[in-house]
C-alpha cells in the first residue's frame, strides 16, 4: 500500500538538485515560467477574448472606472471607461509585499527631508541655476522659511513607483522608478478595478483566481489622511480645497475621493490657482479664505508642471505657502519629490543622516534603489556622462519633471549629453540605470481601440499616507496600491497619457 502522496517538486530530477543553490534557480526558473504562463489558454482563444471584452467594457462603466473623452474633456455629458487591462497581470508575490513594508518608512524619510532646507538647498543648488521652474519653486520655498512657516499641521500623500528588474538574469527584483510627493493620481480608480477583473475571472469559471484579487481602497485611505488633517487644523467650518487642472479628463479619479470625505461631513471645493489669485486671501492670523470659505487642507492635483503657472498663478502659490492652512504637499514636500533628491539619497550614509533611528528602514530603502548617477560639472559627472554616451541603452535619463513621458532613452540620450557635455545644462538631468521587466503578454482594452495582445510591462505604486502635527507624526500608513501595464513598444507615458491602462497585480 502506498504511502503518503508528496507534491512534485518542477523541474527537479535528481537529488544532486538538492543543494541550496540549485533549489535557488529552481525557484527562479518556476516562478519565470509561472509569470510568462498566466492566462496562457486565454489568449490564444481570440472567440472568447472578444466574449470577454464585452462583459469587461460593461462592468468597468458599472464599476464607475470612467474618465471624460478627448473630444470633452470638460463635460461629463459624454464619458468612455477608463483604459484598463482584459485580465490581471502576474506580480510575484514576495516583491508585492517588499513594496508594501517599505511604504512607511519611505513616509518618514520623505517627512524629514522636507524639514531640512540645508539638504535641500545644498541638493538642488546645481539644478537651480539652469533649471527655471525648479528655481521658481525654490524661491518660494526660501522666501516662506524665511518669513516662519504659519502652519502646524503636514499632510503627505504619495505614491513609491517600482518595477520588477530581470537583468541579472535571475528572479527579478524590486527597483524603485521615483516617489511622487504631488498628485499622485489614480487612486479612485484604482479603488473600482478589482471587481471589473474578479468579475471577468469568475465569467470565465475561475471562482478561485478570481478571489484571489486583492481589495484595494486607496481613495479612503487618502481621504482618511485629509480628514486627519482637517480635524486638526481646528475649524469645523473651514473646507478642504481641491486644486485642479484647467483640462478635466481625470475627475472620476478626485471625486471618489472627494464622495469620501462628504461622507464624513467634510465640506469639499474645487478650484484653479487662478481662482486663487483672483479671490484669494489671508487674514491676520494667515487664514486662506477662497470665495469666502476657509481652507483648511489645500490638496493639489496641478501644479506639477512649468505649464500649470504663469505670473499670476505664481503668485497664487506663494499666497498659499504663506498661509495656516495645511498644504498637500507643501513646497518642501513638492522638492523632496525631485529627481535630484532622489539620486542624491542613494549616496552611502546619506540616509542614514535622515533615519539615524531607523537601521532597518535604511536597509529596506536602500534594496529598492537602482543605480543612480549624477550629471553635476566636475569628475564624477564626467564619468557618468560618458558611460551613458558609450551605452545609452543602460540608461535613463531623468529631467526634474513630473507627470510622465518626461524621460530619455537610448539614441536620445547620446545626443543630449553630446550637445550639454561641456556645459551646465546637463546639471538639469540624472541619470540613472534603466530597469528591464520581463515582458508578458496581456490584452490592453481602450476607447476606440481594436482587442490586440500585446508584450507588456507592468509598474507597481504603493500609495502612502501621513499626517505631522508639529514635530509629531500622527498619522503614517500605506494606503492601496496601483498597477498600470504598457506594451514593450512604449518607452515612457502613464494612464493619462494613453500609454499605460489600469490594471490588478494577480500574485505568484
Amino acid at each position: 500500500m502506498r504511502g503518503p502522496t508528496r507534491k512534485a517538486r518542477p523541474f527537479i530530477h535528481s537529488e544532486k538538485l538538492e543543494s541550496p543553490g540549485i533549489r535557488f534557480k529552481v525557484q527562479e526558473c518556476a516562478l519565470q515560467f509561472t509569470m510568462t504562463t498566466v492566462w496562457k489558454d486565454i489568449y490564444s482563444n481570440k472567440d472568447l477574448l472578444t466574449e470577454l471584452e464585452a462583459i469587461a467594457i460593461d462592468k468597468a462603466l458599472l464599476q464607475g472606472v470612467l474618465m471624460r473623452t478627448k473630444d470633452r474633456p470638460n463635460s461629463s455629458e459624454v464619458v468612455n471607461f477608463a483604459p484598463f487591462t482584459l485580465l490581471p497581470s502576474p506580480v510575484p508575490r514576495a516583491l508585492f509585499e517588499q513594496a508594501k513594508q517599505v511604504q512607511e518608512d519611505f513616509n518618514v524619510l520623505v517627512d524629514r527631508i522636507s524639514q531640512n532646507p540645508f539638504f535641500l538647498e545644498q541638493t538642488l543648488s546645481s539644478t537651480i541655476k539652469v533649471d527655471d521652474f525648479i528655481e521658481r519653486l525654490f524661491r518660494i520655498h526660501r522666501e516662506v522659511q524665511s518669513e516662519g512657516l504659519a502652519q502646524s499641521v503636514f499632510l503627505g500623500i504619495n505614491r513609491s513607483d517600482y518595477m520588477f528588474d530581470s537583468r541579472s538574469g535571475g528572479i527579478p527584483s524590486l527597483k524603485q522608478i521615483e516617489i511622487n510627493t504631488i498628485a499622485a493620481s489614480f487612486g479612485g480608480l484604482a479603488s473600482r478595478t478589482p471587481e471589473v477583473h474578479q468579475h471577468v475571472l469568475k465569467a470565465l469559471g475561475k471562482t478561485e483566481e478570481a478571489s484571489k484579487i486583492l481589495s484595494n481602497n486607496p481613495s479612503f485611505g487618502i481621504a482618511h489622511g485629509i480628514a486627519k488633517a482637517w480635524e486638526l487644523y481646528g475649524s469645523e467650518r473651514a473646507v478642504v480645497m481641491f486644486l485642479v487642472e484647467n483640462v478635466q479628463r481625470n475627475i472620476f479619479d478626485h471625486r471618489y475621493i472627494e464622495n469620501e470625505l462628504w461622507n464624513r461631513n467634510i465640506r469639499v471645493i474645487r478650484r484653479r490657482l487662478r481662482d486663487v489669485y483672483e479671490k484669494g486671501s489671508l487674514d491676520g492670523g494667515k487664514c486662506l479664505y477662497v470665495d469666502g470659505y476657509e481652507i483648511a487642507v489645500a490638496y493639489y492635483r496641478t501644479g506639477y508642471m512649468p505649464q500649470d503657472y504663469d505670473k499670476q498663478t505664481w503668485e497664487a502659490r506663494l499666497l498659499i505657502e504663506r498661509s495656516k492652512a495645511v498644504k498637500c504637499p507643501d513646497i518642501a514636500t513638492q522638492l523632496v519629490g525631485t529627481k535630484k533628491v532622489q539620486q542624491e539619497l542613494s549616496r552611502p550614509l546619506t540616509l542614514e543622516k535622515f533615519l539615524p533611528d531607523r537601521p532597518e528602514a535604511v536597509d529596506r530603502i536602500r534594496a529598492t534603489f537602482a543605480g543612480l548617477y549624477s550629471l553635476d560639472l566636475g569628475e564624477e559627472g564626467d564619468h557618468s556622462v560618458n558611460i551613458a554616451i558609450a551605452n545609452p541603452e543602460q540608461y535613463v535619463l531623468k529631467p526634474q519633471r513630473e507627470g510622465g513621458g518626461n524621460n530619455i532613452y537610448g539614441a536620445e540620450i547620446k545626443e543630449i549629453l553630446e550637445k550639454f557635455k561641456d556645459r551646465t545644462e546637463r546639471t538639469s538631468y540624472i541619470l540613472m540605470d534603466k530597469i528591464t521587466p520581463q515582458p508578458v503578454k496581456s490584452c490592453l482594452l481602450k476607447a476606440g481601440g481594436q482587442l490586440k495582445i500585446s508584450e507588456c510591462i507592468s509598474e507597481l505604486g504603493i500609495f502612502g499616507v501621513y499626517v505631522r502635527h508639529g514635530k509629531e507624526m500622527v498619522l503614517n500608513e500605506r494606503a492601496g496600491h496601483l498597477l498600470r501595464t504598457k506594451a514593450t513598444e512604449h518607452a515612457d507615458g502613464g494612464v493619462a497619457a494613453g500609454v499605460a491602462v489600469l490594471d490588478n497585480p494577480y500574485l505568484v
